[in-house]
């Protein structure tokens, strides 16, 4: 299970909270910040977040800190709809393009280079759609509640 930790924004009266979460970059692993190129792309995008709605059975207060987590079979869907459905809609498509160049008389390879990329296109799309559906039905859970978060403000 991916773990996350999130911060509450908003709590209302039915159980729903609004948390935060810090989206985290991809280079965070080692020391080479300042002659590393990836790590000047990372701290260019950090300090983003994502704010989404959760079911909780007891109340939270705004600040609360929580543990999420999220199974690794739906990242591992969600990325195979996005990676491999496309590759997956080259090669039908340049299959199906071959085939129907040599049924019409047309350069059967002209016909692969055609249809590929609309194979892809339209798999990308499909994978698109189901990615969407993956998403409403991967609601991540509370594993832990964790208090009150430290605030780091200085007092003047």
């Amino acid at each position: 299970m991916m773990e996350e930790m999130a911060r509450v924004i908003a709590c209302d009266n039915q159980g729903w909270l609004t948390v935060e979460v810090q989206l985290k970059s991809s280079c965070k692993s080692c020391n080479n910040g300042d002659s590393c190129g990836t790590s000047a792309v990372a701290q260019a995008f950090s300090g983003k977040t994502q704010q989404f709605a959760i079911y909780s059975e007891r109340p939270c207060q705004p600040g609360e800190l929580l543990k999420l987590g999220l199974p690794e079979r739906t990242l591992l869907k969600a990325a195979a709809l996005m990676y491999l459905m496309p590759l997956l809609g080259i090669f039908i498509g340049a299959t199906f393009g071959q085939w129907l160049g040599s049924l019409l008389a047309w350069d059967s390879d002209m016909g692969a280079i055609l249809f590929a990329p609309l194979g892809a296109f339209a798999s990308w799309f499909a994978g698109r759609h189901y990615l969407k559906r993956l998403e409403a039905d991967a609601q991540p859970v509370i594993l832990a509640y964790l208090g009150m978060g430290v605030s780091l403000q200085s007092a003047d």
